[in-house]
């Protein structure tokens, strides 16, 4: 596989055959403004491929994440004793307060 470089102008002058070179020649064209790399031409297959390289990331990351979750909430409810937190009375509790600060700070 083999890389160019190509200025945005050339690519304006060129297009067709550009895109010819990455579909049909497997290149991938490094697309320039002013000297610097901007983009990246590739094929379709490439693409998809660079799409299904980050999905599989993604699902590591993910399942990564749930499997840290998970022995969060065992090391929680083992020290708790196997009880759950209540996080809807914790919400309303604090809910309360902030009403009460309010109204001490801000009613007559």
């Amino acid at each position: 596989m083999s890389e160019s470089q190509v200025s945005v102008g050339q690519v304006k002058r060129e297009i067709s055959e550009l895109l010819n070179r990455v579909a049909f020649g497997g290149e991938h064209i490094v697309l320039t403004s002013r000297g610097k790399p901007k983009a990246v031409i590739v094929s379709l297959q490439d693409y998809e491929r660079i799409r299904e390289t980050e999905a599989r990331q993604q699902l590591r990351q993910w399942e990564h994440w749930l499997a840290a979750n998970k022995a969060l909430t065992e090391k929680i409810l083992a020290e708790r004793g196997g009880e759950f937190v209540d996080v809807d009375a914790i919400w309303a509790e604090t809910r309360t307060e902030l009403e009460e600060r309010h109204d001490y700070l801000f009613d007559d």
